[in-house]
């Protein structure tokens, strides 16, 4: 490195012409430059500067439906489970159009007695899981028995809350929304969550009947509308579960997967 106490005595006991004089003082002055930018750029950057990871990066949250909507059912569970039940709901067509079987996970939203989500646990046998999600402690305290008591441990009674059905994320390859959508006080925020659950290809199922929101129905067109909002795209409509007094079976999928 240049040294420039040396050089200044250099210059002074030296015969040099008045050209070397300037020419040295422009090499020192060009070095001396050097240093102080070199030292202003290393205060300036921080020494280690993160990256946020992907998964810190959130979407904003949708916005939410004004409308009304219907009181949650809190009598007697035992009204879920009638003896023709499946057969007027064609529950087995149900199933088959949401593509549950063997090893699946599924999740049954607004799970009430247990009904559906014990035949789907019969679907996905014992290499699959099914969650039933309720916001009844109640209800979920008597899945969890109804599970023990007939031994079915793929089924797990999980408490959710009326804006998210607490699944764990990326888990889940169908869900059955069993007349309890016009239920849902923040739908386009659950089925937001509900959205992060979903693998790849997972597909949800809504059957209700037709209303105004507060008398235990909703228009199927704003079911479509609510869940294309949530991040859902409708891939088939069907009618014939009027048979167990709904109208509308609507199946969806996530956009983008």
């Amino acid at each position: 490195m240049l040294n420039v106490g040396n050089a200044c005595a250099w210059v002074h006991t030296s015969r040099v012409t008045p050209f070397l004089l300037r020419t040295l003082g422009f090499v020192l002055g060009v070095v001396a430059l050097g240093t102080l930018t070199l030292s202003t750029l290393h205060a300036q950057v921080p020494a280690h500067q993160p990256v946020p990871a992907r998964s810190e990066v959130q979407s904003p949250p949708p916005s939410e439906s004004e409308r009304k909507t219907s009181t949650p059912y809190s009598g007697d569970l035992s009204i879920f489970e009638g003896a023709d039940r499946a057969e007027k709901l064609q529950i087995d067509r149900v199933m088959d159009l949401l593509e549950i079987g063997p090893g699946k996970t599924v999740a049954d939203l607004g799970a009430g007695s247990g009904w559906f989500s014990v035949l789907a646990a019969g679907r996905v046998g014992s290499a699959g899981a099914v969650w039933a999600v309720d916001i009844s402690k109640e209800s979920v305290d008597h899945i969890a028995r109804r599970a023990s008591d007939e031994g079915i441990p793929q089924l797990k009674a999980q408490l959710g809350a009326a804006d998210d059905p607490r699944l764990p994320p990326v888990s889940v390859d169908a869900v059955l929304i069993l007349k309890t959508y016009h239920e849902f006080e923040r739908p386009v925020t659950i089925m937001h969550r509900l959205r992060g659950s979903m693998r790849p290809g997972g597909l949800v199922g809504v059957i209700d009947k037709v209303g105004k929101g507060d008398d235990h129905g909703v228009p199927a067109d704003t079911v479509i509308d609510e869940c294309r909002r949530a991040g859902f795209e409708l891939v088939s409509q069907h009618d014939f579960v009027k048979g167990d007094g709904v109208d509308y079976f609507l199946i969806f999928r996530p956009t983008g997967r």
